[in-house]
């Protein structure tokens, strides 16, 4: 797989994501359903906690990649969504810093909601995955 950024201004680079990804040459795609703090029996996990959901939901979201043979290096989009924007990025670095480890700024929509499907959960991450 070959991917190249696209990127018409730099200031989303700066940001840690690209505007878009062309991506050619793959052989399969993944699409994830929404991962949240969600413990092994799916119980939510760290009510009020936004830096330890949003770590524990990578941790889902590297698990679903994994069964798939994929890791965050292969996710192209990624969707997050919150119920508190100005929170999460106070914790922002939390995000950032895994998705810079694996080398990847993957294009990304960030949404403030009302609500998630459980009430006590805060941060909720989609994402599109090529390899």
């Amino acid at each position: 797989m070959e991917r190249t950024a696209v990127n018409p201004w730099p200031w989303s680079v700066e940001m840690g994501f690209n505007q878009g990804e062309v991506v050619s040459g793959q052989t399969r795609t993944l699409y994830c359903s929404g991962q949240t703090a969600m413990d092994a029996e799916g119980k939510p996990q760290h009510e009020g906690d936004m830096a330890a959901q949003l770590a524990l939901t990578l941790d889902n979201l590297e698990a679903v990649l994994g069964e798939a043979g994929m890791s965050l290096a292969n996710v192209v989009r990624l969707n997050v969504y919150t119920t508190d924007v100005d929170l999460l990025f106070q914790h922002y670095g939390v995000l950032a810093a895994r998705l810079g480890a694996a080398g990847v700024a993957p294009s990304t929509t960030m949404l403030g909601v009302t609500r998630l499907a459980i009430p006590t959960l805060m941060v909720e991450l989609e994402a599109t995955a090529v390899a």
